[in-house]
């Protein structure tokens, strides 16, 4: 989806893919497991990554995964409190869990996530309408809490972990396209925004082993994937120093800081080790966005010349009340180095329309912004306070409805202007394009993206999911360009005789760091 508006909440720096919301996911079925589960979730792609890790701990408890509700012994949702929205359906989605209960008593439901840590006391005490409660850092502890619950005790962990980022566990890939997969590189964030409630619901930052990374990526490859999104609230803010937040990096020795890897460091040992599969990231914050990374970005062809770059508001003003560490003109000096750079990269943003004291001039320099910023996605929201926050504490709400919906409208029209004219770039065109899947509109049409996160859509011939091929762009609209495959690309990586796919560097999860 290319372009989503909300005026119920504002928004987290982590695309929110409002047509995976409720999925229930489903994993292979182990044999000799005899208890079911039932998970479904909401919010951001790292909730549903740490769905599969939640998956993953249970298998090894008995538990294989179910669609089918009426049949689970355990229900389990993975919440997000980022917008109310999101909360008020996960509300509604208890009520019927425990509609479910009173046919089947037996069955257990707990609440994962930000709601968890948030809205403790209310689900289990007040409100009574769950059995467990457990926050982003205690999924290990899973196991524990169902024996209370057993044994007719509450069953609540929400404590956020200082070192905890589950790189020693292996994720079941739940609803998997056997091609795209997320890889977590970093959990927990350190900007304390003003409008937002992640550091509070997950954490301080702390980044994950690379060699766990490497790991997890090379047994991605090995069983056939072709693309990984190395994800994180803050993936530019990734550091790996021998463990610990990176607040305290200050405080490590001088061999650890000799020795420490960053993102830039990271990303160029992923796209060298795995030169036939395509790497992307998500999310960057610009204040610790570095040309670096963007130089490696140019280096590697594997790597995706597309991102997710939130800026909020284009008001140097409103970013200092937001608390964004960052102004309006080093943004766009951001952004320009960015297409110095790589000048025919993609770029998205994330924009909240009406933030508390907003003027009307301040809304002019967000569009001015934009313009000059020439996104080719964006996800735009009005602000709804959200509890909890500084925001809502400190600053009153005080633009009106009907003004916050009119700025929005002004925003999300100027973005479709500008992706119509950014993907008809491509026409004419051959773009290198990675098969996922079937075309929603055509079962005679694959559909993919290429390089820079554009929805590709063709004719089947004979490729598959899984193939890189080259596709001539002939028509698009804003969000998809429309074309006939014209060939396999380089990146291409048949299978091989003695049953691998394709080139992979030597070693690859033995890299010297």
């Amino acid at each position: 989806m290319q372009l989503s508006k909300s005026t119920t909440g504002a928004v987290m720096e982590k695309i929110i893919e409002e047509n995976k919301q409720g999925q229930s996911l489903v994993l292979e079925q182990k044999e000799g497991n005899s208890k079911k589960l039932f998970i479904e979730s909401y919010g951001c792609q790292m909730n549903f990554s740490d769905s599969e890790i939640v998956a993953s701990i249970l298998s090894g408890q008995g538990y294989n995964t179910t669609q089918n509700i009426e049949e689970a012994d355990l229900v389990l949702v993975n919440t997000c409190s980022i917008r109310d929205k999101a909360e008020q359906t996960v509300r509604k989605r208890l009520e019927q869990y425990n509609s479910i209960k009173k046919i089947n008593p037996g069955m257990k439901v707990g609440v994962l996530g930000c709601m968890a840590e948030r809205l403790k006391s209310q689900f289990l005490e007040e409100e009574k309408i769950v059995d467990l409660v457990v926050g982003p850092d205690a999924y290990k502890d899973i196991p524990n809490l169902l024996k209370e619950v057993e044994e007719g005790r509450e069953a609540i962990n929400v404590i956020l972990s200082k070192e905890e980022t589950y790189g020693d566990i292996a994720p079941v890939r739940l609803n998997s396209n056997g091609v795209t997969a997320f890889v977590s590189i970093t959990r927990g964030c350190d900007n304390m925004c003003t409008f937002c409630v992640v550091p509070f619901t997950r954490g301080r930052e702390r980044s994950r082993d690379p060699q766990s990374i490497m790991e997890e990526i090379a047994d991605l490859w090995n069983r056939g994937f072709k693309e990984v999104t190395l994800l994180g609230q803050n993936v530019d803010s990734y550091l790996w120093y021998g463990g610990g937040l990176k607040k305290d990096f200050e405080k490590a020795s001088e061999m650890q800081k000799a020795t420490a890897v960053d993102f830039a460091q990271l990303l160029n040992m992923v796209a060298a080790a795995f030169p036939k599969m395509r790497f992307r990231f998500s999310t960057s914050n610009p204040q610790d966005m570095h040309l670096e990374v963007i130089e490696v970005m140019a280096k590697h062809h594997n790597i995706c010349k597309y991102i997710h770059l939130p800026v909020q508001s284009g008001s140097t003003r409103i970013l200092k009340a937001m608390n964004r560490q960052h102004t309006r003109e080093e943004y766009m000096a951001l952004v320009d180095n960015i297409y110095r750079i790589i000048p025919d990269i993609s770029l998205s943003q994330d924009m909240i329309a009406g933030f508390p004291t907003e003027t009307e001039e301040d809304h002019r320099d967000t569009l001015s912004l934009m313009e000059h910023c020439k996104y080719d996605f964006g996800f735009m929201f009005a602000y709804s306070e959200r509890p909890g926050t500084l925001a809502a504490r400190k600053l009153e709400d005080d633009v009106p409805a009907e003004v916050k919906n009119r700025r929005l409208t002004e925003i999300i029209s100027l973005q479709q202007k500008m992706a119509l004219e950014r993907t008809q770039r491509f026409v004419g065109q051959v773009v290198e394009v990675l098969i996922e899947k079937e075309s929603k509109r055509s079962a005679a049409h694959w559909s993919g993206r290429n390089s820079q996160n554009t929805t590709v859509v063709f004719p089947k011939g004979t490729y598959k999911p899984g193939d890189f091929v080259n596709v001539l762009v002939s028509d698009c609209t804003s969000a998809t360009l429309i074309g006939e495959a014209v060939g396999y690309s380089e990146m291409h990586s048949p299978p091989t005789p003695g049953g691998g796919i394709g080139e992979v560097a030597s070693n690859p999860t033995t890299n010297t760091i």
